[in-house]
């Protein structure tokens, strides 16, 4: 069996760079040598004992993520995306994802013996709200995590910046001719939850444009709840009706352009309907639905980035990240009707 040595010599090395490239300490090896050494390895055969070198480093080499809960009914195309594109971060710097899964009332007891037993080098969190009890246990137990969505304190984190989405969407429409504007929200308390909500009222604010009593509807991330606040909506009197909404999710946007279509609408036309996050299946509705697309795979790199320098114990110049996301604009939306 090839050794370490065997890949020097092949590749005219010294042993020192072939440990250095394959353990990815490479600051200040040249990306030749460094591509020379892994295909050196490569073509002779070298196979490096994992579990030596993870003893050797106290390292497992594995990052550990709560896979997302979802209804038996639903999917989470957002977080499939992201589950996708951590791992596939996390592999390209030489670490891998170990999904598990927690009681959804009491998290803690996983995070703790996960912990205990030294099986991960590190967590990353999603759907983190503004009490949530597993940053505060990570903190305590100075145990490296980061956060796809906002944390508390010094936490580690990357978001997309749903003030600014919903700055977009406003204004799209605001150009289009509309003033009168709904917003179906969540009513959770995720931190996602509360900056699309909030930049909604802030923007609207901005722009001299009121919020008439029920013009923000509450409820889960489901199509029901898309469906039952267009509904609830146009049931009011014609003059008092919006003419435009805006989802926090692109299933809720789904569910109220079906009670659009249903109640003899035209979307696009008689009403304009903007989702949040441009799931695949967005683009092939009829008509496409105008959305703010999250940048995934931006977000899954940036947090395995400081993730690594955080196990590693280095330096992190810039801890938290907010990114905005991209409006995409489709045929759901059009000029205002009374415009």
């Amino acid at each position: 069996m090839p050794t370490i040595k065997d890949v020097a010599r092949e590749a005219g090395v010294s042993i020192a760079t072939v440990s250095y490239v394959l353990n990815n300490k490479t600051d200040s090896i040249s990306d030749d040598t460094k591509h020379l050494v892994l295909a050196t390895a490569k073509r002779i055969g070298y196979t490096p004992n994992v579990t030596a070198r993870n003893l050797r480093f106290s390292q497992t080499r594995l990052i550990g993520y709560a896979w997302h809960d979802v209804p038996p009914d639903q999917v989470n195309s957002v977080m499939d995306r992201f589950t996708y594109h951590l791992a596939h971060a996390a592999e390209n710097e030489g670490y891998h994802i170990l999904t598990f899964t927690h009681s959804r009332k009491d998290p803690s007891p996983v995070y703790d013996e996960l912990i205990r037993t030294r099986r991960l080098d590190a967590f990353i969190l999603s759907a983190t709200d503004n009490d949530d009890e597993r940053v505060k246990l990570l903190h305590e137990a100075k145990f490296p995590f980061a956060c796809f969505g906002r944390g508390s304190g010094d936490t580690l984190y990357v978001d997309v910046d749903g003030t600014a989405g919903v700055q977009m969407a406003v204004e799209h429409l605001v150009n289009f001719g509309h003033r009168k504007i709904a917003m179906v929200a969540w009513e959770d308390d995720a931190t996602a939850s509360y900056y699309r909500r909030e930049g909604f009222i802030r923007v609207m604010n901005d722009y001299g444009l009121s919020i008439p009593e029920g013009f923000i509807t509450y409820g889960a991330n489901e199509e029901a709840h898309g469906r039952n606040s267009f509904n609830r909506l146009y049931a009011l009197p014609k003059a008092e009706r919006p003419t435009a909404l805006i989802c926090s999710s692109d299933l809720e946007a789904i569910g109220a352009m079906n009670a659009a279509e249903e109640a003899g609408y035209e979307v696009g036309k008689d009403v304009s309907i903007i989702g949040f996050d441009d799931v695949p299946m967005s683009q092939y509705l009829r008509p496409a639905l105008t959305t703010l697309r999250q940048p995934i795979p931006e977000v899954a790199t940036l947090l395995i980035t400081m993730l690594k320098a955080s196990i590693n114990k280095k330096t992190i110049k810039k801890r938290q990240h907010v990114i905005p996301p991209e409006l995409i604009i489709r045929a759901s939306t059009g000029p205002a009707p009374d415009s």
